[in-house]
């Protein structure tokens, strides 16, 4: 059983291993194909049609899955290598230690955004951006820089406290959990992340740079928390709603997973720590 650990707490030789498998599924074309993915279901997922990966009840689930994929292309490297997570409540500060320059590099420079240490800055030469959005080739960041906190941990408190897990119109305007953890309402948990570390990950191809796998893996984690705390509240939708994945329906890209599946995550892998 996979245990996926706080990334603050990994050896240096855990770190090692997490980026020479993530230098080689860039080199093998696989991790290209994940940010191919991930872009497909931003730019598709409205609130007003079919939505799957974003701004509905299924964007939990979705990136569970997601996660797992992308879990399972790493251990077909490395067996031993999983996906951390990102406490982003605790480590908080450009200075924090996956930011150093033999984990995940530091933030970009001011005149370009362009991460200039570390492992996937383009000195390095293993980590050229294929999947873009725009003709820079090389990965970028700006931390801080669009938002000046992440979230504390007293907003996630606040988050986790709700007992209702999604409610109509299952979008970017519900109420209840999952739209709070996601942050289109309320603290802004998530989205605010995204905007906090700047460069790729404001946008679709956000998988772009490696610290989204470790900011999905705490949300799934915050998610799993959630279920815990609630065990009398579960997915919503059930049944019957249009434009939403409910609790039995397939989810693509997969086509053979549905939400029901994937509630239980012990199923597949185990956090370091339950809260």
């Amino acid at each position: 059983m996979a245990v996926r650990k706080n990334q603050a707490h990994l050896t240096a030789a855990e770190k090692r291993r997490l980026v020479d498998a993530l230098l080689q599924l860039k080199r093998n074309g696989k991790y290209d194909a994940f940010v191919t993915t991930h872009n497909a279901f931003i730019m598709s997922d409205t609130d007003t049609g079919d939505r799957v990966g974003h701004r509905s009840p299924s964007f939990l689930p979705w990136h569970r899955r997601f996660l797992m994929e992308f879990e399972q292309a790493l251990q077909s490297v490395d067996p031993s290598v999983t996906v951390p997570y990102w406490d982003w409540t605790v480590d908080r500060t450009p200075s924090s230690s996956l930011w150093a320059p033999d984990f995940l590099g530091g933030t970009g420079r001011s005149r370009d955004g362009q991460v200039m240490d570390g492992p996937f800055a383009q000195s390095a030469g293993g980590w050229p951006l294929n999947v873009r959005v725009d003709g820079r080739t090389y990965l970028r960041r700006a931390l801080g820089a669009n938002v000046a906190q992440l979230p504390t941990r007293a907003e996630v408190d606040s988050v986790l406290a709700m007992t209702t897990y999604d409610m109509a119109p299952w979008n970017s305007a519900s109420d209840g959990f999952r739209n709070h953890l996601e942050g289109w309402r309320g603290v802004n948990l998530h989205n605010r992340v995204h905007v906090w570390v700047g460069g790729q990950m404001g946008t679709g191809a956000s998988p772009n740079d490696p610290v989204f796998w470790m900011h999905h893996a705490f949300v799934d984690k915050l998610w799993s928390q959630w279920q815990a705390m609630h065990p009398g509240s579960s997915y919503l939708p059930t049944a019957g709603t249009r434009d939403v994945v409910d609790l039995h329906d397939t989810m693509r890209p997969w086509n053979n997973v549905t939400p029901a599946d994937l509630l239980d995550h012990t199923r597949y892998y185990t956090y370091d720590t339950a809260a």
